[in-house]
């Protein structure tokens, strides 16, 4: 047993990132029946339709399961009440202060886990009582700390100053990756393009093709006068590039953003005009397959790993 795998009473110390747009009810039970962590990602999802997706995974699986709330979200209220109506005993927090919830759901006897991208806001986070700590990496996809950390630096430097549990994210989608994160101090992973590129991932079928074409250089982060993001270089990110050659201001970046634009990309699949999210690491995943078989790809590639590492 580790330290996650006894937090979260789970069989293997992999936790599936709560991506928004990829991360529904369908995924979350199928790496949580395979033995790993599965989270629904509410940063996509309406009050009424995560419940649903809550009431669903309680269905499809017995396993232990979380919800990842970005605490940006507008009806963060709403969406923390039906968390605790609806029996949920795993959150995982990102995008905002952890003191605001992790009293209030601690209190609820929810196990608390909150996501960082620095020493400072892990130390901020450990101070707030979580649970655990999620140091990821600039290699992610998605919404991307502004310190520009990588995860090979991130990892050990959290872990000289930190107590509780450290999962490691941001370029990790292999079972060597996980043995590094771990060699480096990490306790648990999270892995998230991997399993965004899964059978059970929501994400549309033209997203998850664009994930496996995707090549070495293919992600870039860009808007981080709004939120520094990386995704995959298509004409919406050609678009942008464009415009800051004209030196915009914050609303003329605004207004090229408009809404619902990962939504347009990763759900409904216009890979032209949509945000299309995703981490450094896809340029390693060359095919979709089944949620429990990447999870098991994984642990295999990890103790084989393991292995070789003991004969260098």
């Amino acid at each position: 047993m580790n330290r996650i795998t006894q937090l979260f009473n789970i069989q293997y110390p992999v936790i599936q990132a709560g991506m928004i747009w990829a991360s529904g009810y369908k995924l979350a039970s199928a790496v949580s029946n395979a033995g790993g962590l599965g989270i629904i990602g509410a940063g996509s999802m309406y009050p009424e339709v995560l419940r649903e997706h809550i009431q669903k995974c309680k269905k499809a699986t017995d396993k232990p399961f979380a919800v990842n709330v970005p605490m940006l979200y507008p009806n963060i209220e709403e969406i923390m009440n039906i968390i605790v109506e609806e029996g949920v005993k795993i959150v995982f927090t990102s995008a905002g202060n952890p003191k605001t919830w992790t009293a209030w759901l601690k209190e609820k006897g929810i196990t608390v886990v909150h996501v960082v991208s620095s020493v400072k806001f892990a130390l901020k986070a450990q101070e707030a009582g979580v649970d655990a700590v999620v140091a990821e990496g600039f290699e992610a996809g998605g919404h991307n700390g502004r310190e520009e950390t990588t995860t090979f630096t991130l990892i050990p430097m959290v872990k000289e100053q930190l107590t509780v549990p450290l999962i490691a994210a941001g370029g990790i989608a292999t079972g060597r990756g996980m043995l590094a994160a771990m060699i480096l101090g990490a306790d648990g992973v999270q892995v998230g393009s991997r399993f965004a590129a899964s059978v059970e991932s929501s994400s549309h079928d033209n997203f998850k093709q664009a994930i496996v074409d995707a090549q070495d250089g293919d992600t870039h982060v860009t808007l981080k006068e709004l939120a520094p993001v990386r995704l995959i270089k298509n004409k919406f990110f050609h678009d942008v590039v464009a415009l800051y050659a004209k030196a915009p201001t914050v609303d003329d970046l605004k207004a090229l953003l408009g809404r619902a634009r990962a939504k347009k990309g990763m759900f409904e699949g216009d890979l032209e005009e949509g945000e299309l999210e995703i981490g450094q690491i896809a340029g390693l995943i060359h095919e979709i397959k089944p949620a429990a078989e990447i999870l098991n790809d994984i642990i295999t590639d990890f103790e084989k790993a393991k292995q070789e590492a003991v004969s260098l």
